[in-house]
């Protein structure tokens, strides 16, 4: 009963931080078209009325910036990461199986490294108090710390992921290693980009 408990509680777990990853991708997309407008705003003013509003750059790097840290989850689970697959799709079942795994570990060991230097970053700017030096000066422990969580955030869902796929490594089930780390295949893709078309005709 326990190993089919245990990947269902797994299962459950990848579902949740799908759904979370996906609002955190909309909520780095309202920040790019917040900044967008913002920059479209200061252009227009400084043309037409001779003003700026001031800023516009250095938010709108900060929301780029953040945004990109929030989507690395979600792109991930979704497999949309770029991999070399010359080989790959010719490889042996069990041998890409075993690929895929360390693909994971391997973007694990990256961003945890980055995590942690990122973490360096936004705790010095907490503790000796910076702001940018702009007319704005934003304290810098804000955008870095938010640009932080959004790397936390990723470091948590790969953990899951190499959880979920050592399982199934373990247990045999090669498809659901592919399913979870391994490359998207054409026939995938073909079948996204074909229910994505269909809801625009729809919509």
């Amino acid at each position: 009963m326990a190993p089919t408990i245990y990947p269902s509680f797994l299962g459950s777990l990848s579902r949740a931080a799908e759904h979370l990853s996906r609002w955190a991708v909309w909520f780095g997309g309202a920040l790019t078209i917040g900044s967008v407008l913002l920059i479209t705003f200061d252009v227009l003013a400084r043309k037409f009325f001779g003003f700026t509003t001031g800023g516009a750059d250095e938010l709108s790097s900060y929301a780029f910036a953040i945004s990109t840290s929030w989507a690395f989850a979600f792109a991930t689970l979704q497999r949309a990461n770029v991999r070399v697959d010359v080989l790959y799709q010719y490889l042996p079942v069990r041998l890409s199986a075993v690929l895929d795994w360390l693909s994971v570990v391997a973007l694990g060991v990256f961003m945890v490294m980055l995590t942690y230097y990122a973490y360096d970053v936004a705790a010095t700017s907490w503790t000796q108090n910076s702001a940018a030096n702009t007319p704005l000066a934003t304290p810098l422990y804000i955008p870095q710390g938010l640009w932080l969580l959004g790397l936390i955030w990723m470091c948590l869902v790969l953990a899951l992921m190499l959880v979920r796929s050592s399982v199934a490594l373990v247990t045999g089930r090669f498809d659901d290693v592919k399913a979870i780390a391994g490359v998207r295949s054409t026939q995938e893709e073909a079948e996204e980009e074909a229910a994505a078309g269909e809801r625009m005709v729809k919509g």
